[in-house]
């Protein structure tokens, strides 16, 4: 690992976590292992570490003392006494601060370093949303990839069934050329979505900290999780657990600390100090007391008298902590309408999940069914069986659509919140989206063949 690279993994406080690395360094099929993988290796993850580590390096900073002064003089022109000539002196000076000071900006420190955690709690989960989110519009992408594919094959057994009628004079050349239109719009959109893989495989990559080049295999796994919570329990679980307003609120508080400092500041600090003079032996030496070296114990206060400067500094704090109040109010309420907003999108799309799955695909997959009977009895056209056949494609697509959106936003009320909201698991409908298309495709061709 090159020395001062910040793009590296790890960090210096996270030497202990070698041990476990190989076991966050692995991707399996599981969102779990991407949201571990994430957490260890965001570089905004760990940017937002370090600085709470820095906001907690305060706390031994604030709490000590002033640095002691040590003075050492010579006299260039000896002060003649009774008991000798003074030579040198030494002095040791230490200064107290007013009562309570050193208290309050411990305090303030620590509501710093507490506001600087949950910092790093809400980075955690914003980034742990947006991984959950790219990985949804990866797995939906690879679902209409499949879903597409299934499509033009189903599509391309109905172009044999219509080549083997057009071959006995039962079918036509129209009929023929669109159906292989059909097919060219279905190749090409199939052709679109996997040149789009790519981007979306390096944005999770970014998010990881991957090269843009390094695969993601399909087949990942998601939860088909649904809220089961309404948006006012919600809102009020965010405005308790949400890290955001956590860190605001204990930016407040150091706020009102940095208050009764400022206030302080305008009283005086106690130096207390000790002298040490040399002195050389008198002329007389039988003079008593000669040559002894006198000790001086020594107080001194600051005098703060320039008052506007004191009171400027305690407006600013005030000014400071009500800004810092009223930023809280405003987060709050925004906080509530992203869960609300959130919590509409996430019912919204599990009402079209459930539309689509429950309703719409089943009956699409039953008009499809009713079609190639009626085209393989005659008693319906070609045209019908093609706009059967397009519609449960996009019901199809939609459905998958509908369930990202649904996941994306579940992925942003547990970032909202600050943990996982209560949910129930989907059960899929056995007339899923995903197996709809092939499984009449399996029987296309033994149906319509005349």
């Amino acid at each position: 690992m090159p020395d001062g690279s910040g793009s590296e993994l790890g960090s210096v406080y996270r030497e202990q976590e070698e041990i476990a690395y190989s076991e966050f360094s692995d991707l399996d099929s599981s969102a779990e292992s991407f949201v571990r993988y994430v957490l260890y290796h965001s570089p905004t993850v760990e940017r937002a570490y370090q600085q709470w580590r820095a906001a907690s390096e305060r706390l031994p900073q604030v709490r000590s003392l002033p640095d002691p002064r040590l003075n050492i003089g010579f006299f260039l022109d000896e002060v003649e006494t009774r008991v000798g000539p003074q030579q040198a002196k030494a002095g040791f000076q230490q200064t107290f601060p007013w009562i309570g000071k050193l208290q309050d900006r411990e305090d303030a420190a620590a509501r710093g370093a507490l506001a600087a955690w949950y910092q790093y709690q809400s980075i955690q989960l914003i980034v742990v949303e947006q991984v959950i989110i790219a990985l949804r519009d990866l797995v939906y992408l690879d679902e209409a990839i499949r879903i597409t594919k299934e499509n033009y094959a189903l599509l391309g057994s109905f172009e044999e069934v219509v080549r083997a009628r057009y071959r006995v004079g039962a079918g036509s050349h129209p009929e023929l050329i669109r159906v292989q239109v059909e097919l060219g719009q279905i190749e090409d959109r199939v052709l679109g979505l996997e040149a789009l893989r790519p981007s979306y495989v390096a944005n999770l990559n970014a998010l990881l900290n991957r090269s843009p080049e390094e695969e993601v295999a399909e087949g990942i796994r998601l939860p088909n999780s649904v809220i089961s919570e309404s948006a006012q329990q919600i809102s009020q679980s965010a405005h308790e657990w949400s890290p955001v307003l956590q860190s605001i609120a204990q930016r407040v508080e150091q706020q009102r600390i940095g208050t009764k400092l400022a206030q302080k500041d305008g009283y005086p600090d106690l130096t207390v100090g000790i002298e040490y003079i040399v002195t050389d032996d008198a002329a007389n030496p039988s003079i008593a007391e000669s040559g002894d070296d006198p000790i001086m114990l020594t107080f001194g206060i600051n005098l703060p008298i320039w008052r506007e400067k004191y009171d400027a500094g305690v407006r600013e704090s005030i000014a400071k902590r009500l800004s810092m109040s009223r930023e809280l109010d405003a987060s709050t309420n925004q906080l509530t309408a992203k869960v609300y907003k959130a919590w509409f999108e996430h019912t919204d799309a599990d009402r079209r999940v459930r539309l689509y799955e429950h309703s719409l695909i089943p009956k699409a997959q039953e008009s499809l069914s009713a079609s190639l009977g009626g085209f393989r009895t005659g008693d319906s056209e070609f045209l019908d069986l093609l706009d059967t056949q397009r519609t449960l494609l996009e019901f199809s697509i939609s459905a998958e659509r509908a369930r990202a959106d649904r996941g994306k936003a579940l992925a942003t009320l547990n970032s909202l919140v600050g943990r996982p909201v209560a949910t129930t698991e989907e059960i899929i409908a056995p007339s899923s989206a995903g197996q709809v298309t092939g499984d009449i495709a399996d029987k296309t061709v033994d149906e319509v063949q005349p």
